[in-house]
């Protein structure tokens, strides 16, 4: 499986360099504690060791690997990393849908049923990748749509790690336990519907058990 292209924000061989080698990190097809080199890399790719300086660097400051003299080192993920990285999420996002319910916009409820119409679409079509795809892009909207600087600059930080971990999580899902995908898309169903109440309360409970459910599924798909 590659990264797909069309998540990418960039064009520079650095970022799709990145992004490859955070698939392989994260889906296991390079193990924790694995050495990896520029001269290594440089060779498989076909490249510099410019662009692959560069993708070691995002990948480091991302905490999935660290720098030793001899190369790369590979960390990856852990139940830790990941309880983590959602509570990061939970925190962003409940801000973003709280600042989105009292500045109500109905355009942008309608585009998000829009994307959860798409959800449905890539499910009915087992179209793993595009499902991964359209969550990522409903979460980002949120997220988004709060206009708030700070808030965005933190999402950008984790958006490819999160990102990652929704396309290795939803083809392992798509593949041993499709019937869970429609319990998925009901749970975007609701959080649209916490917004329309614009009810703090019930906003929260809502976008509370959705990460709950999300970390449990993650952990299930990741570590299992």
């Amino acid at each position: 499986m590659q990264f797909p292209a069309i998540w990418l924000h960039g064009d520079s061989l650095g970022e799709k360099i990145s992004c490859e080698l955070r698939l392989r990190i994260i889906n296991g097809t390079i193990s924790p504690e694995t050495v990896i080199t520029e001269n290594q890399l440089a060779a498989e790719f076909g490249t510099s060791r410019s662009p692959i300086r560069d993708a070691l660097k995002t990948l480091s400051n991302e905490g999935l690997i660290r720098m030793e003299r001899m190369g790369a080192v590979v960390i990856g993920l852990n139940l830790k990393d990941m309880k983590e990285l959602n509570d990061v999420r939970f925190l962003i996002e409940e801000f973003a849908i709280q600042t989105l319910s009292d500045t109500y916009n109905e355009l942008k409820i309608k585009e998000l049923q829009h994307i959860i119409d798409k959800m449905k679409l890539a499910a009915n079509h087992d179209e793993p990748v595009q499902f991964a795809y359209y969550d990522l892009l409903f979460h980002e909207t949120i997220i988004r749509s709060a206009q708030h600087t700070r808030i965005l600059h933190m999402w950008n930080h984790i958006r490819y790690v999160v990102l990652t971990t929704l396309l290795v999580a939803t083809e392992r899902r798509f593949f041993n336990n499709k019937p869970a995908i429609q319990p998925l898309i009901n749970r975007h169903k609701l959080i649209v519907d916490a917004l329309v109440s614009r009810d703090h309360s019930y906003i929260n409970r809502i976008v509370r058990e959705h990460f709950l459910d999300t970390k449990k599924t993650l952990d299930e798909s990741l570590f299992q």
